[in-house]
């Protein structure tokens, strides 16, 4: 099984689209590409991905709106936000419907990548810190059946 991060690419620019495929592979990642929002939403119901980096314009949606359409996964899918329309409302809107990150064309392609990376790690933290708490949850839980049963049986005695 292919153990690479898988990132999603919404934009309806094929340039960029083709552009990121190429750098992103370069760095080991496994990449889709959505040319609008309907296909990502498709796209992101039928597989698994660990980040989105999502055109806050697209020909049918708004990125913004997409934001809130992509369906979550466990460990939480990352979303990144693209713009080349920069504006402290577009960026208060991405981060108030879901956006982790903010990122502006034309691209600084090592602030790309370092971003990405940055969301990934954080994501793998959530999953591990997810999986102790249900590790901590199931042990609890399990000396609480423990001492239930024992109260049981000295009553029965």
């Amino acid at each position: 099984m292919d153990k690479r991060a898988r990132i999603l690419v919404i934009d309806d620019d094929e340039s960029i689209r083709k552009v990121l495929v190429a750098i992103l592979e370069d760095e080991g990642f496994a990449v889709d590409t959505a040319e609008n929002g309907k296909t990502a939403i498709k796209k992101s119901n039928e597989k698994f991905y660990n980040l989105a980096l999502i055109d806050i314009r697209l020909p049918d949606m708004e990125g913004t709106e997409l934001l809130t359409k992509l369906k979550d996964t466990i460990p939480k899918m990352r979303k990144i936000m693209v713009t080349g329309y920069p504006s402290l409302q577009n960026a208060v809107e991405a981060l108030n419907k879901g956006a982790h990150a903010y990122i502006v064309k034309p691209f600084d392609l090592k602030k790309v990548i370092a971003v990405i990376k940055e969301q990934l790690w954080k994501q793998q933290e959530e999953k591990e810190y997810s999986q102790e708490k249900v590790k901590e949850f199931i042990e609890t839980r399990v000396r609480e059946l423990e001492k239930e049963k024992a109260a049981t049986r000295r009553k029965q005695d």
